[in-house]
């Protein structure tokens, strides 16, 4: 997608708007750390299991894998670029800016509810690919209670240590060409009411089929829940 120069003046219909609201914008979330043990919470653990047993991956042709020195993938997976998505639930109107591109619109947006449960299924990036890392995204919403809310989403900082958040284990990752894998994830942005949830989802490839049967089942792409704010 190319770039487009940031939209001034629906940010600024926005903030003037806040002016008019008794309380203005809040930005200082209560920030919740996603943790498996500590809160179980969807997205911080793989559904389905990451399959490890069974059938595997067909392989090419022996004498060309010889060539391209397949061995081991260089662990932890790293990346360098990504693409970005946000999406909006449940809000009076929504706007997200990263990269100086500016999502969203004024219109309200559905619940998360009135998708069913696996809303987010199917959900990547359509903005990209983007170096590591732009400023900080700023969301400026209105939540469905009327609410103006204004915050920045440091990406940078949360990913700050470049690596590609997945849930296939060493062993279960497909041998590379000289161990080398190039991954550039999606990092998506989800604003609920009064929830922001950033999330990572990249596609991995696995020595077994992740679906019996399906020879193109060869890859896990996971959403996982880097990280939640409340406000």
């Amino acid at each position: 997608m190319p770039k487009m120069p940031l939209q001034v003046a629906a940010v600024a219909s926005l903030a003037l708007a806040a002016c008019a609201t008794p309380g203005a914008a809040t930005s200082q979330p209560t920030e919740i750390q996603e943790s498996k043990p500590m809160h179980g919470a969807r997205y911080t653990y793989p559904d389905p299991p990451v399959v490890t047993s069974g059938e595997l991956v067909p392989e090419g042709d022996p004498a060309i894998s010889a060539k391209m020195n397949y061995k081991p993938v260089e662990w932890p997976l790293h990346f360098e670029k990504h693409s970005f998505g946000p999406r909006c639930y449940d809000t009076l109107e929504c706007h997200v800016i990263y990269d100086n591109f500016n999502f969203g619109g004024d219109k309200p947006t559905r619940s998360s509810a009135s998708y069913g449960p696996d809303y987010l299924k199917g959900w990547n990036g359509s903005y990209g690919a983007v170096p590591n890392f732009p400023s900080a995204a700023r969301v400026i919403w209105r939540s469905k209670d009327g609410t103006l809310h204004e915050a920045e989403i440091d990406i940078g900082e949360i990913f700050k240590d470049g690596l590609v958040r997945h849930f296939v284990p060493r062993e279960e990752v497909s041998d590379a060409p000289d161990g080398k894998i190039v991954v550039s994830p999606s990092i998506l942005l989800e604003v609920n009411d009064r929830t922001i949830r950033v999330y990572m989802s990249a596609f991995v490839p696995t020595k077994h089929m992740q679906i019996p049967g399906n020879r193109r089942s060869g890859f896990r792409d996971d959403l996982y829940l880097a990280k939640t704010y409340e406000y």
